[in-house]
C-alpha cells in the first residue's frame, strides 16, 4: 500500500501559500487604488438637523458602492466609499442621506444631485434589470455615481420619484418612508 500523506501535505501547504499570495495581492491593489484616489474630496457628513427631521422618503437596503462618473467598474476606495454595507437611504428637502452600518454616513446636497435612475448593477453587485437605484452627483469637482439596492422592491419607485423631484426642485409634500426603523447613526 502506498503512503500519499507527503504528497497531500505538500499540496495543502502550496494551496495555503497560493491563497496567502492572492490575498496579499488583493490588499496591495486596494491600498494602491486608495493612494491613487487621495485627491478625491471627502463626502459631506449628515447634518444634525437632517438626522432629526422626518424624511420625504426612505428605505432600508444595501449601499453598493460609489464609482467615478458612469464607469461602474471604477470603484472609489477612499473615504469608505468602496465598502459595501447595509444602509438606510433617506430623501430630505435638503438632499439625500445614506446612513451606513459599519461605514461613514454621507450626505448628498440637493445642489450636487445630477440624476437618479434604475440600473442592473455596478462594481461587484449585479441584479435584475432596474433592481439598483443609481444616484449621479458631484463630489468636489468630479461626477460620481452611487448605487443603492433596496431591501424591498416596492421601496425603489418612491425613492426614485422623491430624488427626481428633489433634482427638479420640487420635493414631494408628504413623507413616504418604509416601516423599518433607521439604523443608529
Amino acid at each position: 500500500m502506498n503512503d500519499y500523506s507527503a504528497e497531500y501535505t505538500l499540496i495543502g501547504i502550496l494551496t495555503v501559500i497560493g491563497l496567502a499570495v492572492v490575498l496579499l495581492l488583493m490588499w496591495w491593489g486596494w491600498r494602491n487604488r486608495k493612494r491613487r484616489q487621495q485627491d478625491i474630496a471627502a463626502p459631506a457628513p449628515v447634518p444634525a438637523e437632517v438626522l432629526e427631521s422626518e424624511p420625504l422618503a426612505g428605505a432600508e437596503g444595501m449601499y453598493v458602492a460609489t464609482v467615478r462618473g458612469r464607469d461602474y467598474l471604477d470603484r472609489i476606495a477612499v473615504h469608505d466609499l468602496g465598502l459595501r454595507t447595509n444602509a438606510r437611504l433617506e430623501v430630505h428637502r435638503t438632499g439625500v442621506a445614506l446612513l451606513r452600518e459599519g461605514g461613514t454616513n454621507l450626505f448628498i446636497q440637493q445642489s450636487d444631485l445630477r440624476e437618479a435612475r434604475l440600473d442592473s448593477g455596478m462594481s461587484g453587485k449585479f441584479v435584475e434589470k432596474g433592481g439598483l437605484l443609481v444616484i449621479s452627483w458631484t463630489l468636489g469637482d468630479r461626477e460620481v455615481s452611487t448605487g443603492f439596492r433596496t431591501r424591498a422592491a416596492s421601496d425603489r419607485d418612491p425613492l426614485l420619484t422623491a430624488i427626481q423631484a428633489l433634482i427638479d426642485g420640487e420635493p414631494p409634500a408628504t413623507p413616504t418612508t418604509s416601516s423599518v426603523a433607521a439604523p443608529d447613526a
